[in-house]
């Protein structure tokens, strides 16, 4: 069965004329250029303004022309990740979409549900002639996955809109009210080489098969970090014999739980027999201690070409103590919303190479004196062996209002219409509500959409049945925008 025969058939069509254009972020020429044809071809008001966020309005339908504007908002971009093994060139190729029962997801790669069936939905409702709907206004922003920079430059004098619809969350019985800031650090270390010792062995050392995710909302889920578990095996190694390290490359994208590491390590040969019984020994330690979480994890190590340079000893045990003493993972929860994780940090990136040593973490807060005290904790921990430390890309939490009227509505219709009680959240993840709320204070705005999975990782899915449930939801709740005042 093709993608484009599921229902609702507007909705996935568009999905999957939007996943045919590679869209990744800081790249979105031709997604922004596919998303102003579509405005213009439908004879809409369209306009692309100087960031490239793209606005296309469209007037109420008979009979609604008195309800307040909504905005439906949704980014454009999206993660670019690929498993290894996997052939796949995403500056020319289109997503390959697959069914799997109840689940759509991509050959091998990210799928792009995230945000592309928020993109999607609003897409079929600017299409559609017989949907009712008030005035609405379509914010379509880029780079939300890389630093959130359309929505921090959006420019307000192109709305009216007041209420904001973000399609932009990953559980179908939640509506969310709120979401963390977060600010990302980066160092840069320029270590001293020596020459390697001509009687030694070079291994390479891999760690790949973990889960992986979002940094944000699965950073509770006690998933393995390859670069701290690479970090792990070198120590234990470093604490055992005098090992040399010639270069680590660890995690992708900033955003996501890193899913794999290799190193390179150099082990005097008279220590060769008992390096690889530790790696072996200390291998099944690691998988012991995730088994329950990580059940696909493998850590390989293979003889491989002596290099002719590696880190001094010196610098080695300053960055291995570093990458030791940085926190990963949850700093603290939340005293006010149950099971909400408040802060957090991810090392998403580590590269040795050539001389220079550099990092990239995420931390995340929707407090922000514990987003400053996690992202402190970081830099201290680089700036103590000597590191340079940049910290940028600042963006605010979302605070929760949990007396909002639109919130009040929806909860009610999702009562009525599913007979339960929905679940009203903050999440742990930097929603662009966080920055859209310093342009509009006076905006109400909510959060919600389909169940997507694995959202960042090539295991990314979005469940048929749910985009169902989501859609007829979304339809609805344009039925019910309250009044103008």
């Amino acid at each position: 069965m093709s993608i484009r025969n599921l229902e609702p058939k507007a909705l996935w069509n568009h999905f999957a004329d939007l996943n045919a254009v590679p869209r990744p972020s800081k790249k979105e020429e031709r997604v922004i250029e596919f998303m102003l044809n579509f405005g213009k071809s439908l004879g809409l008001e369209t306009i692309q303004d100087h960031i490239g966020n793209v606005v296309i309005k469209k007037p109420a339908t008979a009979g609604m022309e008195d309800r307040q504007t909504v905005v439906m908002q949704s980014h454009l971009d999206m993660v670019h990740q690929k498993n290894n093994d996997t052939v796949f060139d995403f500056d020319t190729q289109g997503i390959d979409m697959l069914i799997d029962g109840d689940w759509v997801k991509a050959n091998g790669t990210t799928l792009g549900a995230d945000n592309g069936i928020g993109v999607a939905a609003i897409m079929a409702v600017f299409a559609s002639k017989d949907i009712p709907h008030p005035a609405l206004e379509a914010m379509f922003t880029i780079d939300e996955e890389t630093g959130m920079t359309g929505a921090i430059q959006i420019d307000p004098k192109n709305f009216e809109g007041t209420i904001l619809l973000n399609l932009d969350t990953e559980d179908d019985d939640e509506l969310s009210i709120g979401c963390a800031g977060g600010i990302d650090t980066n160092t840069s270390y320029n270590y001293k080489q020596v020459d390697t010792e001509k009687d030694a062995v070079a291994y390479e050392v891999k760690i790949k098969g973990l889960l992986g995710g979002h940094s944000g909302m699965d950073i509770d889920t006690g998933r393995g970090n390859a670069n701290k578990l690479m970090n792990r095996v070198i120590y234990n190694a470093l604490s055992l014999m005098d090992i040399r390290v010639h270069s680590i490359d660890g995690g992708s994208l900033r955003n996501a739980i890193p899913r794999e590491s290799t190193a390179v390590l150099v082990v005097p040969q008279a220590d060769k027999k008992q390096f690889e019984t530790n790696m072996t020994a200390f291998s099944s330690v690691l998988k012991t201690e995730l088994e329950t979480v990580e059940k696909g994890l493998i850590i390989e190590f293979k003889t491989t070409e002596l290099p002719a340079k590696v880190a001094s000893p010196e610098d080695t045990k300053k960055i291995v103590n570093a990458l030791y003493a940085v926190p990963n993972g949850v700093f603290r929860m939340s005293p006010d919303m149950e099971d909400l994780v408040e802060t957090s940090s991810s090392l998403a990136r580590v590269i040795l190479k050539d001389g220079e040593f550099i990092t990239q973490s995420l931390q995340r807060s929707s407090v922000e004196s514990t987003k400053d005290d996690v992202a402190n904790s970081v830099r201290a921990a680089f700036e103590n062996m000597g590191a340079a430390v940049v910290q940028g890309g600042d963006y605010p939490g979302w605070k929760p209002n949990t007396d909002s009227a639109i919130l009040n509505i929806m909860a009610e219709l999702y009562r009525k219409n599913f007979k339960e009680e929905p679940q009203i959240k903050a999440c742990h993840a930097g929603l662009e509500c966080g920055i859209l709320g310093k342009h509009f204070p006076q905006m109400d705005m909510i959060s919600f959409g389909p169940n997507i999975r694995a959202a960042h990782s090539p295991d990314e899915k979005v469940q048929i049945s749910s985009v169902q449930k989501f859609w007829k939801y979304l339809l609805e709740v344009l039925t019910l925008i309250p009044a103008k005042n």
